[in-house]
């Protein structure tokens, strides 16, 4: 009897060393590993291209750090003059969740254009700075445009624009050059929090402080609203899987900070040490093993 008692203790500790187990792996498994594309101190990892100016030329000191956070400034400037710029994080991504926070600030550049009044945004999927033109305005991308209200009007955020690009709608293309979510209008300089949910070519999904406010599916290669184009980047048509990341400068002075991203794409074997549960692309050469145990 007593025998019969310890093989059951053992069993006992057995199962609840095993579901403990398996609950750790799951936690681990389950747990978001967010990365910062900024360093908080410099520049690195990312490449200025402004307009009129090679990539890598920071004209006017545009883009810079300040309070640990990627500022765009005009004070170099004797005016604007359409110098349109962007800085790119230097890897391209496919599937991701991206999170940042922006806040528009001072005074718009001399000779800004109008419709840039208290605007800037994120681009998706672009081209490189190094194969853009030197006098090309944008980048062929998506555009996740910012916009700041004027202290009385209704003016959402978290909007798309497509600058050499479309998307599809409820199942048809897309033409118009931007189209407005739903968010509500934050007026003055306060900080809004913006997300972006990007699975390739598939869908994208526009956050504005937590709430879902636009989604669109398959971006692509085609319209216009890009000028100096140095070469074509694609057939229209073409769907954009994936490409780089770039903060706009617009001609009025914004603020970027706690700039993270959440790779989707990864390993999906469950017996792998870096398996994640959320990843919704494999990607099966990434996958690692303990020691001494291959891939099944």
């Amino acid at each position: 009897m007593a025998n019969l008692s310890r093989r059951l203790s053992w069993a006992i500790a057995l199962l609840m060393g095993i579901v403990m187990h398996l609950n750790t792996h799951a936690q681990r498994a389950s747990r978001e590993e967010w990365v910062s594309l900024f360093n908080g101190r410099d520049l690195t990892g990312w490449t200025p291209k402004i307009r009129y100016h090679e990539a890598g030329d920071n004209f006017g000191n545009t883009f810079r750090v300040e309070n640990k956070r990627i500022v765009v400034r005009y004070d170099a400037y004797d005016s604007f003059q359409e110098r349109f710029g962007h800085i790119f994080y230097e890897k391209p991504y496919g599937f991701y969740r991206l999170r940042l926070e922006y806040r528009f600030v001072g005074e718009q550049a001399k000779d800004g254009p109008g419709w840039a009044t208290r605007n800037s945004g994120v681009m998706l999927h672009g081209q490189t700075p190094q194969s853009m033109g030197k006098d090309q305005d944008f980048p062929v991308s998506i555009e996740v445009q910012f916009l700041g209200g004027n202290g009385k009007d209704a003016r959402s955020t978290c909007n798309l624009c497509t600058p050499g690009t479309n998307v599809e709608m409820n199942g048809k293309l897309f033409t118009p050059h931007c189209v407005n979510s739903k968010s509500q209008t934050y007026h003055g300089d306060q900080w809004v929090r913006a997300e972006v949910l990007v699975l390739g070519d598939s869908l994208i999904r526009h956050y504005a402080n937590g709430e879902e406010v636009l989604s669109y599916q398959r971006p692509q290669v085609g319209g216009g609203n890009v000028s100096g184009l140095a070469a074509a980047v694609g057939h229209p048509g073409l769907l954009l899987a994936s490409g780089t990341i770039s903060l706009q400068s617009e001609s009025h002075p914004v603020e970027f900070r706690k700039i993270e991203i959440l790779e989707l794409e990864g390993c999906k074997d469950p017996a792998a040490t870096n398996y994640k549960s959320y990843y919704v692309k494999s990607k099966p050469s990434d996958c690692r093993y303990k020691k001494g145990r291959a891939k099944e």
